[in-house]
This record gives structure tokens, sequence and C-alpha cells, in this order.
């Protein structure tokens, strides 16, 4: 029997890339969609683009009831307004897997400095599990509470973890340039995306310190066991989705790096490193859950990393539903693409 499955949030991106996905899924099936300010309307007058089982059902609003029926929550809520539906879930007897930032941060001074907040339930974040899949499969299986990354740190977190963990890369002197389609910014009518603000033009954002800074310094120095910092800043691009991370690195045995990202990842199917020198696009994981790694050394102490993926699958709602087979245990791949929707 298939595992019942409800989405609040269900009509911007990544809730829309959720039904897209859980619809065609063989183990999963949709019972419950919420979407406050939809609510009342049905999936298909509000997400065009859904045509599948999902598309006649009618939207609730975000604090209705969840039938007792559904087994697993995702939520796709903004940051700050999801912590009270998870927590509701939560003591509801769901298994929840949470798509917004108000539980990522296992040290609460994270959280509060990067989003300005003080953590409205400690005892529930002590629970959850930052769902990195490739580096918490384990914890990830038995959590009742997944944090699903951010897309930023999703896709700085996967190159650098291995390298970290090398002893090879120096911690303190960590350069990231991100670029991130339009749709990472959300589906809210915003200025600042208009077409015409927007169009033939790139800006950066988020200075001095973007909150997902402070996920990736909290979590590479997790896995990594050492003190690290970044500088880190992102930019906006017209592009619709898609993020390209470059990452400067400094260290000693650069000429091993690649082979340690290679054996890190050689069996994993959402993680392809790239041969020597060979550098990935978006273009080339787009509509994929998978990340492409490349790595340039420079000499034999610099070298530049750089990674791609779709940051509402890979970066968003692909990883979330590679934690939700992990949870029930199914095979990690189920339903999710290795393979891009190219050109």
């Amino acid at each position: 029997m298939a595992i019942s499955v409800a989405i609040l949030g269900a009509t911007g991106y990544t809730g829309a890339e959720l039904i897209r996905l859980l619809d065609a899924h063989p183990e999963f099936e949709i019972e419950h969609l919420a979407a406050h300010s939809q609510a009342g309307k049905r999936v298909s007058d509000v997400l065009p683009g859904i045509a599948s089982i999902s598309a006649d059902k009618t939207l609730a609003t975000s604090d209705a009831a969840i039938p007792d029926s559904v087994q697993l929550v995702f939520t796709a809520l903004p940051h700050a307004a999801a912590a009270q539906s998870v927590k509701a879930a939560l003591d509801a007897g769901k298994r929840v897997v949470d798509l917004s930032a108000d539980f990522r941060h296992a040290n609460l001074q994270n959280y509060e400095q990067a989003y300005g907040l003080k953590h409205p339930f400690p005892a529930e974040q002590e629970q959850a599990v930052y769902g990195l899949t490739e580096h918490a499969r384990s914890q990830v299986a038995a959590t009742n509470l997944v944090a699903n990354p951010g897309c930023y740190p999703t896709s700085v977190l996967l190159p650098l973890i291995p390298l970290l963990q090398s002893t090879l890369v120096q911690a303190k002197s960590i350069v990231i340039d991100s670029k991130s389609g339009t749709s990472g910014a959300g589906r809210s009518p915003k200025t600042e995306l208009l077409y015409c603000e927007i169009n033939e033009s790139l800006a950066a954002y988020g200075l001095p310190k973007h909150r997902h800074a402070w996920e990736m310094e909290e979590w590479a120095t997790s896995y990594g066991a050492i003190d690290v910092s970044v500088r880190f800043v992102p930019h906006i691009i017209p592009m619709t989705r898609g993020m390209l991370s470059t990452i400067h690195l400094s260290g000693e045995k650069t000429s091993l790096w690649h082979e340690i990202l290679s054996k890190a990842y050689a069996n994993e199917p959402f993680v392809n490193v790239l041969p020597v020198g060979k550098v990935p696009n978006t273009g080339a994981v787009k509509g994929s859950n998978r990340c492409d790694i490349g790595i340039m050394p420079l000499n034999d102490t610099e070298a530049v990393v750089v990674s791609c993926i779709d940051n509402l699958l890979k970066g968003a709602s692909g990883q979330a539903i590679q934690n939700a087979n992990v949870m029930f245990g199914f095979a990690e791949t189920t339903g999710l693409s290795v393979n891009a929707s190219w050109p």
C-alpha cells in the first residue's frame, strides 16, 4: 500500500515540483494539498503545468487539519512560517520533510544570526536531521524530521565535505561564488524579478553575509571536524532554474583532490564527478536530481571546484523525495531522474 502524503505550501515552485514528482512515484500517494492564499481552488487552476492525478484536487488552507491517514508531510512553506506546521505534524504522529530553513541549524545561535529570529521549538530542533542525503543516510532513515538543506549549501557541501575530511584543504580561506536562476527567489511577485528588471542583468545579493553562509559553515565544520569559515557571494541571473557554484580552495597536494572526490562518490547515483579539467554546466543537470562536480588544480596548493545542480530538484524537492525514500526504506532513486531534460 502506498504511503499517504501531504504537501503544505503546494503552489510555490518547490511545492509544484513535489506534486509533479510524487504523482509519478510508485510508493507515495498525495492525499492532502494545502496553500493558504489559494485555498478552495483546484490545483490545475493555480499550477497549469500539473495535469496528473492531483490536477483536480482542491487546495486546503495551510492550517487545515491533516487527515489521520497521512503518514508523511512535506512542508514547502516560507522560512519562519514552517516551524508551527512542522511541530503540529510531529505532534500528530507524522514524519516530516521540511524544505524551509527552520530546522536546518543544530546550533540555534546560527539560526538566530542568519534569520534574525529566536527559534520557537528548540526541542523539535534537537530531533531534526540535516538531510544532505549522501552524508546522513542512517540518521535520515531513523528520524521523524528531516531538515532539507538549502540549495546553495547543497551545491557547496557536496564537493567540499570529502576534501575537508581529507585534511588537505585550508578551512579558513574558502571563497565561494554562486549563481542561481530566478526560481530560487520563489514565486511571489517581486519588483526586482520583473522581466525588465532581471533580463540582461546580473546582480550580487545578500551581502555582507548571506543567510546560507551560516548553514555552509555549520555543516562543513560538523562534517569536516574542523572550524570552517567561508566568503560566500550569491548572484541571481536571468535564467529560470539552475545553480552553479565556483569554490576557490587552497591547501596541499591538489593533484590528489580529484581522486578523493571520485572515491567519495563512486557509488552515488546522484553525484557525478567529471574527469579532471572538465567543467560542469547547469544545462546538463536541469530537470535531474544530480550534482555534477568538476575540479581544476591550478598548482600544488590551489584549485577551483565547480558544481552544478538544478536548484528546484537536488537543491529542494528532488533531495526532499530522496530523503523520503530513505526514511521509508525505498530505493533512493525511486521516482527521481539522474538524466537531465536536455537541451
